[in-house]
């Protein structure tokens, strides 16, 4: 395949050659400077996903920042060209194989992948330091030049193409790469260097065990589900302190998994020196350059070496010979305010829950005559979708219905009485939208010559079926997944914008909702001073949620 003529007149100062390779992230052609002589790579990034001013904005921005990476594990871009539709850049070309091609050969050891994973991380480390994910980190990505010295290709692109569309596949492919892909990021929430530390670790765990940590045989979307619902397999055939440092890096949660790639480098370094001994990185024959004062005194300082189990990924290590640098990383659940924090939050739930289910089956009213289609007005259910009958003592001149629930007016229902015996008959005709409003048992107050009478009133239309019923839960579990989505950016690392004022509005919308949803499904007649009592309780207990996750992320 031959460069098209955009591509060919947008870069007059190069010989471009045929098509070296193609994938999701856009064509590569080899080319040749022809005053350097200079032997690149040439990117076609894809136009019909750049196409728009949104994305091509941002890929100049990030093609700037690219450029200005200087470090050995990177591949260097030497030129940035936007013409017309094309965006083109010009990268270093190597040409001695990729990672994916040296283990597909069976020409990896256990020393090299640990070099290998060093040397991506120290790459990672910079471009986050510059401010750059990379979002697609894979053996295909990890290139080798010709003297063996290995660089991360296609930074920061998988960032523009997929910005708000994880899931998209483009040119065949699902970008992230569904093997690699961190759960944050198949789910299509906020990223971090995690992300980059999550795929770096599935490459780390296939050089060393030889295959992927997921089954891969389902398809794409079962992969990507299996990252961001399940645990992966325990690393078989590696040694415990190599097999520990990779479980970690692919915890699920944030929480449990290194945060940053300095840090899975030392305890990785500090790892391997434990397992093949001092002087394992010379003996590797991949060089590894720039490392970190942090990451080359690991290197001297190895854990204590064994063939013990793997510790599953969601539990933080207790082994106090752990490295410093994975003591430094260990989730503080237990620090003093999260811990109060959490304590408040349970007993504002538990109030809650206790409000919600001690509300009473019925308010108390005065003892009333009233009778509706014959029966006492509160003994059996009537059927707001047709006329009701009520009868009661006296002549008044006007008999009118009101109903509500806790205070909220749900629909209402006048008529001329009509003599009756020593009492009066009126014949009262709700509005056809009451009957899908209203749900389990609620107010009635019957006015007559300005003179109100309350009761209670159960109505035959089944709970779920009202807005009252089927609304409150709908909007209690709206609730529910906003405040949950609000503290998985917190999670994540990221800020919640207006999450001390959000968080106890929210729950104090669950609160209200929950107690009324519950109060309809068993037809007791919604009381104010409970539902006050469970909106508030639902308030303190995200305020405090919220407040313990920003403590916890905050440290």
């Amino acid at each position: 395949m031959s460069a098209p003529a955009e591509v060919v007149a947008a870069l007059p100062q190069y010989e471009i050659g045929a098509a070296i390779g193609q994938g999701g992230m856009g064509v590569v052609f080899a080319g040749v400077h022809r005053s350097l002589r200079r032997d690149v790579a040439i990117k076609q990034l894809p136009w019909d996903v750049l196409n728009h001013a949104v994305s091509s904005e941002l890929f100049d921005r990030e093609a700037r920042v690219l450029a200005s990476l200087d470090h050995p594990h990177i591949v260097p871009v030497y030129d940035y060209v936007r013409t017309g539709r094309e965006h083109l850049m010009v990268m270093e070309r190597l040409d001695g194989g990729t990672v994916h091609s040296r283990f597909r050969s069976g020409a990896i050891s256990g020393e090299q992948a640990c070099a290998i994973g060093l040397a991506t991380l120290a790459g990672l480390h910079a471009a986050h330091e510059a401010g750059v994910l990379h979002l697609d980190v894979k053996p295909k990505n990890l290139l080798f030049t010709t003297q063996g010295v290995m660089k991360v290709a296609d930074f920061g692109i998988a960032k523009v193409i997929s910005e708000g569309a994880t899931l998209v596949t483009h040119g065949g492919e699902v970008l992230g790469t569904p093997a690699y892909i961190a759960p944050e990021q198949a789910m299509g929430n906020a990223l971090s260097p995690a992300a980059d530390v999550y795929s770096t670790g599935t490459v780390l765990y296939e050089l060393l065990s030889g295959k992927l940590p997921f089954d891969n045989t389902r398809g794409a979307i079962s992969m990507m589900r299996q990252h961001m619902f399940t645990d992966p397999r325990p690393i078989e055939g590696v040694p415990s302190p190599l097999a520990d440092v990779v479980m970690r890096s692919l915890a699920r949660e944030l929480d449990s998994r290194y945060r940053d790639a300095e840090t899975f480098a030392a305890d990785l370094a500090s790892a391997a020196t434990s397992v093949y001994g001092p002087g394992w990185l010379e003996r590797s024959r991949v060089p590894v350059r720039h490392l970190t004062p942090r990451v080359i005194s690991a290197l001297s300082t190895p854990v204590p070496a064994g063939d013990g189990p793997t510790r599953p990924v969601h539990r933080a290590s207790p082994d106090p010979t752990l490295s410093a640098t994975r003591a430094s990383f260990q989730p503080e659940s237990q620090s003093g305010a999260v811990l109060w924090f959490r304590l408040a939050a349970t007993a504002a739930a538990i109030a809650l829950v206790v409000l919600t289910l001690l509300t009473p089956e019925r308010l108390p009213h005065e003892a009333t005559t009233v009778r509706i289609d014959g029966a006492a007005a509160s003994s059996a259910p009537v059927d707001l979708s047709k006329t009701l009958t009520v009868t009661g003592e006296g002549s008044p001149k006007q008999v009118t219905l009101d109903l509500s629930a806790a205070g909220i007016p749900l629909g209402s229902a006048s008529a001329v009485p009509k003599p009756d015996g020593e009492g009066f008959r009126a014949d009262l005709q709700f509005p056809g939208l009451t009957r899908w409003i209203v749900g389990g048992a609620v107010t009635a107050t019957m006015t007559t010559d300005g003179v109100p009478r309350a009761f209670t009133v159960v109505t035959r239309q089944h709970p779920l079926a009202s807005a009252l019923g089927a609304g409150s839960l709908i909007l209690a579990l709206f609730a529910l997944a906003y405040l949950e989505s609000g503290l998985r950016t917190i999670r994540n690392g990221h800020r919640w914008r207006g999450a001390l004022v959000g968080g106890p509005v929210l729950g104090l919308l669950f609160g209200a909702t929950a107690w009324l949803c519950v109060s309809v499904l068993r037809v007791h007649e919604p009381a104010v001073s409970f539902g006050a009592g469970c909106s508030i309780a639902g308030a303190v207990a995200t305020g405090f949620v919220v407040a313990a996750a920003r403590a916890r992320r905050s440290r």
